[in-house]
């Protein structure tokens, strides 16, 4: 289930996001819902491993201000390292990232 508690557990810096949100709790829980909710991390991974790199920065950094307004730490970690090498066109191992990325990813969605 969806909680404060459970993001808290995951490594979510919850006081954070709902600050951000007014502490309004169910508001904070429904864009955690949307930010986690998003087909950019799917789309992320496609364009790195299409080589695409200037979209998947694009995704990346949405994505990455997207979890830093609700800080979702665990998950804004490996974006934040991807959306950074993209940014400096560096040579990352990005698929280490994006393994990363996704087992966050998947830890939020089965709070759900």
């Amino acid at each position: 289930m969806l909680t404060i508690d459970a993001l808290k557990e995951l490594g979510a810096d919850t006081d954070a996001g709902l600050v951000r949100c007014l502490n309004n709790e169910e508001f904070y829980l429904k864009l955690v819902k949307m930010a986690i909710d998003d087909g950019k991390y799917e789309k992320l991974r496609e364009d790195i491993t299409a080589g695409s790199l200037d979209d998947a920065f694009e995704a990346a950094h949405a994505l990455k201000g997207m979890l830093g307004n609700v800080s979702l730490d665990n998950l804004l970690e490996p974006v934040t390292a991807i959306t950074e090498g993209l940014r400096a066109k560096e040579s990352l191992d990005y698929g280490a990232l994006l393994d990363q990325m996704e087992e966050e990813l998947k830890k939020l969605r089965a709070l759900f």
